[in-house]
Order: structure tokens, then C-alpha cells, then sequence
């Protein structure tokens, strides 16, 4: 199966991705409900001529009445898309949809690609022109230089919203912020400095620009390209290398480099050698961004300089220059002040919070939210994490301020304090919470046991598990039936991971004596009942896996009902010293994150194990990044009525007013009450009301109906249901759970083995 460059999937998972389902990655859902005639009459003919009229006289009235200032359009021709080339409008149709993805998943952004089969610069200018006034925004996307500049050029002349190439200036920005803490770290001055560009494209002209305007002296950087150094007098310069042009002795990028303070490689593989890193200046600065593969690795610059700064393009290197920290956040900014344009003043202000957010201290939530996570300021740490959340709450403000005070915003932002939390509220946690698992996961990975390996999903969220570098998966399935099902899902049947079974007698003895010392007294079980379990059931072979020390995580499910799985389980493994084992599930739905407990294992849980739900949900709820506000829930609210199940839930929480516990809780209260800010008013005596995240459900009833409502009917996206308490690190899957959900699961299961001590013997 052919894979891609940096070997992460093969060619057919990623078209299985895209095609799956509804083909492609986005869809537009309607902002208003459309479930009765009077909301068609409203949303159309005739109420819709009420908002026409309006904007018919003032046609900034669209920002109020329609999407506008939540709508950017992504458009390409195709001439650059990533390092393919110029493959076409419709070939780039892919990558835009991406980009407009990461707008919306985070900044809260609507995006639409647009793709414009020309490469006629007049055409393209004057097709974004005319369709200009439905967005707040135009991101420029993968189009070829000098084209890129005519075209941003002249539409910033004559279009009154942002116009934003990310492929220059989102780079610009990035790299800049780094410059800043790396100057900072090495105490040199911004002035002073000698800098050496290698690489004349579009990205390196817009850092080169921005480091102008952020302090660099003109005559004290050196821009090279393909043919050399580019001096004043070079014959065949065009008018964007031309402005860079400087008075020099140099020719070449080894006599440019000599004595340079910071490299800003945007070139090719292998440009700088270990010799150019020798000849710079003391603590140099060495940016290699080239893609995939840097201008020089950072292995073999810390060979010959053990005083460098090092930023790469790549995430397997410490300080990442990914577009993704900007893009997104500065288009945020942008359009909450309706800017009309997005001015040099605005990017270096970007690229300031930026270098700033490097410097703080990493809290706890976001070191939980980073999957735990606590990077320094330092050399190794001059760039804010794509994971960290507070990127949402610091770039858009920096932005929408720079906008504001040099006039180019349309709308004023009264308290900054309010915008800022505003914005915390639009990120998706789920997003953040993943992210931040799998980066711990994959510097320490994990041997995880699929123990369904034939299940279709199950061997997929395997394979996509291994080859996303999460951790070892381990299958547990007959190998022939596994070569059936990748040659049946069309991929290589030579798949590189273990396949184990029973058909292995030193595993099955090991495993059948550590079964039969724990249920022979137990359980009242002979050896050769437990030889018959091991050998006839594969939930019970792979717990017995990992509680031998063979596998360090486990995940089973999707083929089987919960209950049954959690049996299996459970005959193997206890629950933790002290803990109640419980399903809980993180809910995000419109902005709103939740955690729900108990989803899968308790019926109908006491009062002692209510409270002790809550403990342990609340701990999880700190993992996740979030200060939790425990509900616990009921048909009633703070006595009324007073019945004998509402009685059990509020001796729950007396329970906890006696164990005097570190977070926020009340109850009873019924779910709206917990969530809907319109009851604070009600009940002001509660902290809770309104702003719950953690909801203790009375019983697996009320819990799996609403849970399954939720699901079932809402866009909500779901994580879990996570088995906690368990004495080992396994998740089970409910039934017709999608890859997605068992490789979030298997993340999951390795995350635990990473962070938690099970006191394994």
C-alpha cells in the first residue's frame, strides 16, 4: 500500500477519510430553528425582506442580519497546492476544505472554499472582487508566487475586508514571535542583529518584510535564492526580491552566513551545512523550515553547536513554526472588530502575544488540556504549543486592539476581559483534550491490545493507531481472518503488527495460572475452567494481557454489548483501592462542554457511591483542562418534590459536605436548572446553577436515555464512554462505535497507563 512521505497512513485511509460517509469534510447546518411554517415564513418569504430593506440602505447592516462576520472564504487556483505543485482548481478543492476545517474547529470560524479554475490574475482578482461582500474575510491559499503578491495586492486595494495569504504572512507571524523570545533568550537586540534568509518566495519575503517592521535593520539582512545572495546591481531581479536587494561583497549562502546571528531558512532539504552553523555568530539563531525535511536537522546542529536556538516546520522537533498557532486566531480578531483589512500593525501585534504566551507560566489546566504536559520558557520552548487553548484568548484580542487603534475596525470592543472569556467558550475542548493526550502518548508510546482484532473498526483504529505513531497495537485475532479483511478493505495484507492468540500454550498457561489463583477462591472456579475461559474468550485473554504485564492498555467493545464486555472484565480486573467503577462521557454540544456519569455500569447507586462518583469525576474533569461545577441530577430541584429517590441524591451531597472536597457542587437540581443561566436569578444561593460541567446522573437509567437522546438527536460530539476506577487501563467500546471513537478510546487506554500508577506488582 503506498504510504505518504512521512509514513503516517497509507494512500487508502486517507481516501477512505474523505469519502466516507457524506463525501468531503464540511457541510453547512442552519443557525435558526426551521421546524414550523412561521420559521420558513421568517427565515424566507416574506420576513427575509425585512433584513434586504435594511441593508439596502446601509450595507454594513449585513454583519448585524446575516453570517458575514463569522464567513471566510478560503480560495485557491490551484498553481502551489502544498509541495505538489500546480495540479489544478479541482485538485486543490481537498486543501481547502481543510483549511476550512481548522477555522472552524479553532476559532469558531465558518469557512467556505472556493476554488477559481483560472490562472489569468485579472480573472481571479475580479471574480473575488465581485463576490467579496458576502464574507468578512478572503484567505488566499496555496496559489504561486509572484501571483500571490499581484493578486493580495491589488484586492487589498480594492475590497474592504481582510485579505490574508497564510502562506506568507501566517509564516511571517509564526516566525516572527520565535525571533522575538530567541532574541530574548540570547540577549541580543532586534537592531543589531545580522539575519540571512535563504529561500526568495512568497513565505520568505513576508517574514523578511516582517522583520523589518518588527526592528531588523535593512542593510543587516541578506536575502539568498536559488542563484545566490541578492545584492543590489543582480541582473533579472523582480520587484519583490529587488526591494530586498542590499550593497554586498557576499555571492553565496556560505560568505552570507558567516559571522550571521539568526538563519531563516525557507529553501530545501540539506541547504545549511554543520560548517555554515560554525561560521555564525555566538548562540545563533537557526530557523529551518523547510517542509518535509528542514534546511539542516537539528541533531546535526547541536553536533557542531551545543549554543543554538533551533525552530524547525516539523512536530517531531521542539518549536514547531506552524501556521496553525495564527491563522485561525487572527482571522478571529479581524472579524469580531469588522476590520477592513488585516494591516502590518495587526501581524506584529499577533506575533507579540504570541512571543508573550511563550513566556508564561503554564498553568494547570492548560498543562491538563496539553495531556499534562508543562513546557518552560526557554530554547527548546520559544513557541506556544498548537494544543494550548489560551492561544483563543490572546492572539484575537492583540488583533482586534492593533485594529482598533489604527483605525481600521468597524465595531469597538468595550471590555476586552469579557471578549477574551467570549472566546475561551468558542473552543472545542474535545479537540484540545485529544491533542494534548496524544502528544504525551506518542513521546512514550504504549503497547495497546485491540483485543477484537477482527472487527473491521477494530482493525482499522489499529492500523490508524500504529501508523499515527500513538503506540503499538497489538491485535488479537486469527491472522488468516485478519488477511481476509484487509485484502475485503482494500489494504496491504502484509500488515506489520502482532497478532496474538491461544494458539500460543506459554501465554495460555501464564494466563490461565493467573486467573485461576484469583477465582479459585473467589469465584470457586477449577484450573480447567479457567484454561476453557482463557482459550475460549478474547476479552478475557487480552485483560489478562495487560494485568500479566504482557500489554500495557486494552480496548475491546464494538462487537459485543457493553454489559457483557464490562462482565468479562471485571472477572479479571477489580476496582482500584478505594474507587467505584462508573462510565462517564464528555458531551460537547454548541459551545457547551459536560461531563455525564454514570453512562454504563452502576443500576441504581447508593448515596456513598453517588458522592464518590463525583470525586472521581471531578479528578477527571482537572485532567481535561476544566474547573469542575458538580450537578447532581434528579426530577426535582432543591426539594421540590420530595420523593425517596430525590432524598437519595441529596444525602449525596451531604456526603460530600462532610468530606469537605476541593471543588464546586450542588444539588439536586434538574438538568436545566444546571445548565441554563436563566435560573441563577432562582436560585442564587447556588454557585452551581447555570454553570454546571460535571452532571452525576441518579441512576444508569436516566443516564443511558439521556445520553443516548443527546447523541442521537443533537450534533453532539462525544468521548467515551471512559471506564474509570478499573485496577488496569482498558476502555470498552459500546456497540456500532466508528473508528474514530476506538482509536479515541485506545488514546485513552495508553494516556492512563502513561499517568496513572496502578501498583502493578
Amino acid at each position: 500500500m503506498k504510504k505518504n512521505k512521512i509514513e503516517h497512513y497509507t494512500t487508502k485511509e486517507a481516501l477512505d477519510f474523505h469519502s466516507t460517509g457524506k463525501p468531503g469534510k464540511i457541510e453547512i447546518t442552519p443557525s435558526k430553528p426551521m421546524t414550523t411554517k412561521r420559521d420558513l415564513a421568517l427565515a424566507y418569504s416574506p420576513g427575509v425582506a425585512s433584513p434586504v430593506l435594511e441593508i439596502s440602505k446601509d450595507n454594513t447592516l449585513a454583519y448585524d442580519y446575516t453570517s458575514k462576520g463569522n464567513l471566510v472564504a478560503v480560495i485557491s487556483n490551484g498553481s502551489a497546492i502544498l509541495g505538489l505543485g500546480n495540479l489544478g482548481a479541482a485538485a486543490s478543492k481537498p486543501v481547502m476544505e481543510g483549511k476550512a476545517v481548522l477555522f472552524k474547529r479553532f476559532a469558531d470560524i465558518d469557512s467556505i472554499d472556493i476554488e477559481v479554475d483560472s490562472k489569468n490574475n485579472d480573472e481571479i482578482i475580479n471574480t473575488i472582487k465581485n463576490i467579496s461582500c458576502t464574507f468578512g474575510g478572503i484567505n488566499l491559499e496555496d496559489i504561486a508566487a509572484p501571483d500571490c503578491f499581484i493578486i493580495e495586492e491589488k484586492l487589498k486595494e480594492i475590497v474592504d475586508i481582510p485579505i490574508f495569504h497564510d502562506d506568507q504572512h501566517g509564516t511571517a507571524i509564526i516566525t516572527t514571535a520565535g525571533l522575538i523570545n530567541a532574541l530574548d533568550i540570547t540577549q541580543k537586540k532586534i537592531n543589531e542583529i545580522k539575519v540571512v534568509v535563504n529561500g526568495a518566495g512568497a513565505s520568505a519575503i513576508a517574514c523578511t518584510e516582517l522583520f523589518k517592521n518588527s526592528g531588523v535593520k535593512n542593510e543587516n539582512l541578506i536575502m539568498c535564492d536559488r542563484k545566490g545572495v541578492i545584492f543590489r546591481g543582480r541582473d533579472k531581479l523582480d520587484q519583490w526580491k529587488s526591494k530586498h536587494a542590499v550593497d554586498t561583497k557576499f555571492r553565496t549562502l556560505q560568505e552570507a552566513i558567516n559571522g550571521a546571528d539568526v538563519f531563516l531558512g525557507l529553501s530545501a532539504k540539506d541547504a545549511l551545512s554543520k560548517d555554515m552553523v560554525k561560521s555564525m555568530a555566538k548562540n545563533p539563531i537557526i530557523f529551518a523550515c523547510a517542509n518535509p525535511d528542514p534546511e539542516i536537522t537539528p541533531e546535526k546542529v547541536k553536533e557542531v553547536r551545543s549554543d543554538a536556538i533551533i525552530a524547525t516546520g516539523r512536530s517531531d522537533y521542539p518549536n514547531q513554526v506552524n501556521n496553525l498557532i495564527g491563522f485561525p486566531y487572527i482571522f478571529r480578531g479581524a472579524l469580531d472588530v469588522r476590520a477592513k483589512t488585516i494591516n502590518e500593525e495587526m501581524k506584529v501585534e499577533a506575533a507579540k502575544s504570541i512571543a508573550k504566551l511563550a513566556r508564561e507560566r503554564v498553568p494547570d489546566e492548560v498543562a491538563s488540556a496539553m495531556g499534562g504536559l508543562r513546557p518552560t520558557y526557554g530554547k527548546e520552548y520559544i513557541i506556544p504549543s498548537t494544543f494550548d487553548p489560551r492561544l483563543i484568548s490572546v492572539i484575537p484580542v492583540a488583533v482586534a486592539k492593533a485594529a482598533i487603534k489604527t483605525g481600521v475596525a468597524r465595531k469597538e470592543i468595550k471590555d476586552f476581559e469579557i471578549y477574551a472569556e467570549q472566546l475561551k467558550n468558542r473552543l472545542d475542548p474535545s479537540v484540545t483534550v485529544m491533542q494534548g493526550i496524544n502528544s504525551v502518548i506518542k513521546k512514550k508510546p504504549k503497547r495497546v491490545v485491540f483485543a477484537d482484532g477482527e472487527d473491521e473498526n477494530n482493525l482499522k483504529a489499529a492500523i490508524a493507531f500504529k501508523n499515527s505513531g500513538l503506540g503499538i497495537p497489538i491485535l488479537v485475532a486469527k491472522e488468516e481472518l485478519v488477511k481476509k479483511k484487509l485484502s475485503k478493505i482494500g489494504y496491504n495484507e502484509d500488515l506489520d503488527i502482532e497478532i496474538v492468540n491461544s494458539t500460543n500454550e506459554e501465554k495460555r498457561k501464564k494466563y490461565t495460572n493467573y486467573l485461576f489463583k484469583k477465582l479459585q477462591r473467589e469465584q470457586g472456579l477449577l484450573e480447567r475452567d479457567c484454561d476453557k475461559m482463557v482459550r475460549n474468550d478474547r476479552v478475557i485473554w487480552s485483560t489478562c494481557m495487560v494485568s500479566c504485564g504482557d500489554a500495557d492498555a486494552m480496548v475491546t467493545g464494538n462487537t459485543r454489548r457493553y454489559s457483557s464486555s464490562l462482565e468479562k472484565v471485571s472477572t479479571v480486573v477489580n476496582a482500584r483501592p478505594g474507587e467505584i467503577i462508573f462510565g462517564l462521557n464528555l458531551v460537547v454540544n454548541r459551545g457547551k462542554t459536560v461531563l455525564i456519569a454514570d453512562t454504563a455500569v452502576n443500576e441504581w447507586p447508593n448515596s456513598e457511591q453517588l458522592a464518590n462518583i463525583a470525586i472521581s469525576s471531578s479528578r477527571i474533569a482537572k485532567l481535561f483542562g476544566m474547573d469542575p461545577k458538580v450537578a447532581f441530577l434528579s426530577h426535582s430541584t432543591f426539594g421540590q418534590p420530595t420523593t425517596e429517590r430525590t432524598s437519595k441524591v441529596r444525602e449525596a451531597v451531604e456526603i460530600l459536605n462532610k468530606k469537605q472536597v476541593d471543588f464546586k457542587y450542588d444539588g439536586e437540581m434538574q438538568p436545566d436548572v444546571a445548565l441554563e443561566e436563566i435560573f441563577k436569578e432562582l436560585y442564587p444561593f447556588s454557585e452551581i446553577v447555570g454553570s454546571a460541567n460535571v452532571l452525576i446522573m441518579p441512576g444508569l437509567h436516566a443516564s443511558a436515555i439521556s445520553f443516548k437522546l443527546i447523541k442521537s438527536m443533537s450534533r453532539a460530539k462525544v468521548i467515551g464512554p471512559l471506564l474509570i476506577g478499573l485496577a488496569e487501563p482498558i476502555e470498552i467500546a459500546p456497540l456500532r462505535t466508528s473508528t474514530s471513537e476506538i482509536l479515541n478510546l485506545a488514546s485513552v487506554a495508553a494516556y492512563s497507563a502513561e499517568i496513572i500508577d496502578y501498583n502493578k506488582k
